[in-house]
């Protein structure tokens, strides 16, 4: 579970409600049916048009995505398979790496590496790991924007909400007291609507473009590998090379490891 989610919902919860607690304004105030209906069934319409059936259907995926933790290889790992295939294939030939193929549970890295034991030239497999890596930059987009519109409409439905409380508070002026309370009755769908809005869509929509370009970026990083190593290139240039892409901690990690020996030895 991806607790970095989960824990910002909580924290987003106890701070509204102390908010409101702090303001003299009790918890039930949030329990308006209208503006609940309004805001939450309003919003859903609104991306239910703005979306069509294929991507919408994506959306308990996006929501299982948002609250599991990210499972990637770490970066590390990755370097040291890859300095170790290149000595492997420097010592024996690109065609010893055919065995290590079955032990690739990754299917774009399996992919990639089979086109370059199957003797593709090294501007076709770029090529076409780049356009797997651009179709999945899509999707992942295409359900980040789903969230995004979201957070956009929420807001917009919320001062709809508070409008069409307005209408029903105004439409009666003799009873002062009961007019405050629709008054402020009124208001709570702008609360929800900003609630949801920017505090749960936007932010659920960032955790998606963040998970996205993670995992974009290691690919990316593997595309280079898989070339460095179909061109021959040394353990040590490619653990060099692939090292840009890591933080300065991992950076270090690497080249001490290497330094002090070579990544590329544990075959």
């Amino acid at each position: 579970m991806d607790l970095s989610s989960v824990i910002g919902i909580i924290i987003a919860l106890v701070s509204l409600l102390a908010g409101m607690y702090f303001k003299g304004v009790t918890p039930d105030a949030l329990l308006n049916p209208a503006a609940i209906l309004i805001i939450i069934f309003g919003t859903i319409a609104a991306i239910t048009i703005a979306f069509p059936k294929s991507e919408l259907k994506r959306i308990p995926k996006l929501f299982g995505l948002i609250f599991k933790e990210q499972k990637l290889v770490s970066d590390v790992e990755i370097i040291k398979m890859f300095s170790q295939w290149a000595d492997l294939a420097r010592r024996e030939g690109l065609l010893a790496l055919e065995s290590k193929v079955s032990e690739i549970d990754d299917p774009f890295l399996k992919n990639g590496l089979t086109l370059a034991i199957d003797g593709q030239n090294a501007d076709y497999i770029r090529d076409v790991l780049n356009e797997e890596v651009e179709a999945m930059e899509d999707r992942h987009s295409s359900g980040a924007l789903i969230f995004s519109q979201a957070g956009t409409y929420a807001p917009t439905l919320g001062v709809l909400g508070a409008v069409i409380g307005l209408i029903a508070a105004l439409k009666d002026l003799n009873d002062i007291d009961q007019l405050g309370h629709a008054i402020s009755a009124a208001f709570v769908a702008t609360l929800l609507g900003i609630f949801t809005g920017y505090v749960l869509w936007h932010p659920f929509a960032n955790k998606l473009k963040r998970k996205s370009s993670q995992e974009i970026r290691q690919k990316t990083m593997m595309i280079e590998g898989i070339l460095s190593v179909l061109e021959g290139e040394a353990p040590r240039v490619i653990e060099q090379k692939l090292a840009s892409y890591l933080t300065k901690e991992d950076r270090s990690q690497i080249m001490d490891e290497s330094g002090a020996g070579g990544l590329g030895k544990e075959i």
